[in-house]
């Protein structure tokens, strides 16, 4: 196989997933998980939206003092003075520097939103990055909505943005409306009305409206993109967006069928998941991929047995890798294998008929208690 393509991490937990509702982060919250960001590898952190307000403001600015190595970016509309805050608040930054950019160009946000037609959409658009373009490093542009917007336009904002001075296009699912392939035959329109594009990087950004963040992402690589945009633990406006670890392991595992690769240390994504949810509140659900508490637990008899005798029959990943364990629960569904392979792990070898009646007592408690633990049945048994 060919050398696997390098995709960019843009992680925007500090910014799009902060925006989830409930969730506010102190500048020490924000540089704590900034830090945690830079130990996993992510190439960009999206450190805040600063007009928004004075401590999002001081965020962005203690984030871009705090990390050295992945570049920080700042969220700006094409005001002016969202544009001046969002470099202000760069000024300090200890490494490159990235200021977003971004403006819708759908119909209905165009028209019902901005109140726009689509050539003064176009304008804004040039004059807002030649505006910054040389008081950053790189200035990203961001269609607003592209994925329902008109392919021709969104290209012609694209040309327009990259000629100001635009280093990354960004072209986000913004109200995760697409279907996958739908999603990759929207970039493969714009690439192809867009030949600039080759020029600059193109990025994704993927909503979970309908559950297909991460499905739309993994279709914008296959198309083309070369950056991900994606939150730890999927966080973000409504139902989330595509979840980083996620993202990041679909390329890795299936890297024989996307011939992609990532710079993220796998090793650091159990902790960095438990950080962000303890900061922001959010617990992870329990059955949610790669760091949900379920993601390597397995209770079911067969998978159990296939488990102790080769964990690659039931796991396509080793969760050692990612700073987490694999368990083996024990409940209805468990089988003897499993049963003895727990009662050995305590300590307790029994003989075969000692072994089989405490497996019997284990199934009678096990169809009548969501729980129980081998106290449970030696108590019993002992009564």
């Amino acid at each position: 196989m060919a050398n696997p393509r390098r995709i960019t991490i843009f992680d925007t937990t500090l910014r799009d997933g902060e925006q989830s509702p409930g969730i506010a982060l102190s500048p020490d919250e924000k540089v704590e998980i900034a830090c945690a960001l830079e130990r996993l590898g992510v190439d960009v952190i999206e450190a805040g939206f600063p007009v928004s307000s004075p401590g999002d403001f001081e965020g962005v600015r203690a984030v871009g003092a705090a990390v050295s190595r992945p570049t920080v970016a700042s969220l700006a509309r094409t005001q002016t003075d969202d544009l001046d805050a969002a470099v202000e608040a760069l000024a300090d930054a200890r490494g490159r520097t990235r200021l977003h950019i971004f403006l819708a160009t759908s119909p209905i946000h165009m028209e019902r939103k901005l109140g726009l037609e689509p050539p003064e959409v176009v304008e804004r658009a040039r004059l807002a990055v030649a505006y910054v373009a040389g008081r950053v490093d790189e200035v990203e542009f961001s269609c607003e909505d592209a994925t329902r917007s008109d392919p021709a336009f969104v290209a012609h904002v694209c040309r327009t943005a990259i000629e100001a001075g635009a280093t990354t296009i960004n072209l986000p699912d913004t109200v995760g409306y697409c279907l996958p392939e739908e999603h990759a035959r929207f970039l493969r329109d714009v690439r192809a009305l867009c030949p600039e594009l080759e020029l600059v990087v193109l990025s994704v950004h993927c909503h979970n409206d309908l559950g297909l963040a991460v499905a739309n992402t993994i279709a914008g690589v296959s198309a083309g993109a070369t950056q991900v945009e994606c939150t730890i633990n999927g966080i973000g406006e409504r139902a989330g967006n595509a979840a980083l670890e996620e993202v990041v392991m679909a390329l890795r595992v299936r890297e024989d069928a996307l011939g992609c690769e990532t710079g993220v240390d796998i090793g650091e994504i159990g902790r960095i998941s438990q950080l962000v949810s303890q900061l922001t509140g959010y617990a992870v659900q329990r059955n949610k991929a790669i760091v949900g508490a379920n993601a390597f637990a397995h209770e079911a008899g067969i998978h159990q047995d296939g488990m102790l005798k080769d964990a690659s029959t039931y796991q396509i990943m080793d969760p050692r890798e990612l700073g987490l364990a694999m368990t083996l629960p024990l409940g209805k569904h468990s089988g003897r294998h499993a049963f003895r392979q727990a009662c050995e792990e305590a300590g307790l070898y029994l003989p075969p008929g000692e072994l089989n009646a405490a497996f019997r007592r284990f199934k009678e408690l096990a169809d009548t208690r969501k729980a129980v633990t081998l106290s449970d049945v030696f108590e019993e048994v002992a009564a």
